[in-house]
């Protein structure tokens, strides 16, 4: 029978003197560090472990309880990034209906959906929670929506520059965040900043993933515009199709709540059919999907025929729920008040000193965010995309009535 490590190591451990304080206690870092390695033996051979981390960029004080991973899953919904993503649109902007759903409440469902799949699979949860959770806290307000006219706005001051939300999330965790007072970025681990930053849940053309594991940190921290690479681990591969899962069933049970189509549009499809017409049936059927088809294996799969049904929903909602007249409309009200915003605050940069000192509490309030922005030599324009980047759709709607209302 192989021995466990508490077998090889118990009496050397035995020997190690406890000291009186309770944090950082040597004893007590070593023991925990072996339940660790001793619970995360019998994972799948093609998990992630975390003592094959690749840690952190900067060097980081260990924590005697939490795992690296654990940690940064701390680090993240403690932040106020984080906490901002309740007031942030998932595809309905700025709902007074509370049972619509929003970005957190999204981000949530990714969460629940990957770490069933990933226990499922016997991957690292720890791990997948925080990739999951982490996942969209650079969304912009609006949506998908913010994210266009952000890139748009800034591609009309730089052609060289892009907002993306997968990228702006792991920028908001790298840079923007102030970690302590007067101290910027989550400095997260590789493994997690990797799985945020390679998410991608719009893309519609893959049933298949494997992990690329000799990602470098070059290719994680500078992405370039529209890169689709695949996840280093396999626990990145699966949120990146919890993503989809989570959004196919819920957009459509949205889009009847408010409205949108009707109670009984799509049901009759073929993908209806093989899917069902709920999102509790959806989710149901891909989870297992997944499971089955990925049991054992190092990729994340899902069967060719589950996948085009959840195509032909994806395509669907796409022409039935986001290009819907009521949609469009609300999109082109948006566009022209995230423009107008954006042009106000390039304006201000001018003379950022005088901005700072404006009567207009819009304004004050982005001369302070800009004056001090924690990342040397930033472009301006980049420094106004950040602030509206990280507003509330609540927010934005406040600082445009500020800034234009006569």
């Amino acid at each position: 029978m192989e021995s466990s490590l508490f077998d090889i190591f118990g009496d050397a451990l035995g020997d190690i003197p406890a000291e009186p304080q309770l944090i950082n206690n040597y004893k007590d870092v070593k023991e925990i560090e072996l339940i660790r390695n001793e619970r995360e033996k019998s994972l799948s051979p093609f998990a992630m472990r975390t003592k094959n981390s690749r840690g952190r960029r900067f060097d980081d004080e260990p924590c005697t309880i939490r795992s690296p991973y654990e940690r940064d899953l701390g680090r993240i919904i403690f932040s106020q990034s984080f906490r901002r993503l309740r007031h942030k649109t998932q595809v309905f902007f700025n709902p007074n209906n509370d049972h619509i759903c929003s970005r957190i409440e999204h981000v949530i469902y990714v969460n629940y959906i990957s770490t069933i799949i990933g226990r499922a699979l016997n991957l690292n949860i720890d791990l997948i929670q925080a990739i999951a959770l982490g996942h969209d806290i650079g969304h912009s307000p609006y949506g998908h929506t913010g994210e266009r006219v952000l890139n748009s706005c800034i591609k009309k001051v730089d052609p060289n520059l892009y907002f993306e939300h997968e990228v702006h999330s792991l920028r908001v965790l790298d840079v923007l965040e102030e970690h302590r007072s007067g101290e910027y970025g989550l400095n997260l681990t590789f493994e997690v900043r990797d799985g945020i930053v390679s998410h991608c849940g719009e893309t519609y053309d893959e049933y298949r993933l494997t992990p690329y594991r000799e990602k470098t940190e070059r290719e994680v921290s500078d992405k370039p515009e529209k890169d689709r690479t695949r996840p280093c681990t396999l626990e990145g591969c699966v949120v990146r199709f919890a993503d989809k899962i989570a959004y196919v069933g819920r957009d459509i049970e949205d889009a009847r709540r408010a409205g949108i189509i009707g109670g009984n549009e799509l049901v009759s499809s073929e993908a209806a059919k093989r899917l069902g017409s709920t999102n509790a049936e959806i989710i149901n059927i891909l989870v297992w999907d997944i499971v089955h088809n990925s049991l054992n294996k190092d990729e994340i799969c899902m069967s060719k025929e589950n996948f085009e049904a959840m195509n032909e929903y994806l395509n669907s909602n796409l022409n039935n729920i986001y290009k819907a007249p009521k949609i469009v409309t609300y999109e082109n009200n948006i566009k022209l008040q995230l423009e107008a915003v954006f042009d106000a605050f390039m304006e201000c940069v001018d003379d950022i000193e005088k901005s700072a000192h404006s009567e207009n509490e819009a304004i004050r309030s982005f001369a302070k965010f800009y004056m001090k922005h924690p990342e040397p030599g930033c472009p301006p324009v980049r420094k106004v995309v950040d602030y509206i980047a990280g507003m509330t759709d609540t927010y934005a709607n406040a600082c445009f009535d500020e800034l234009y209302r006569v």
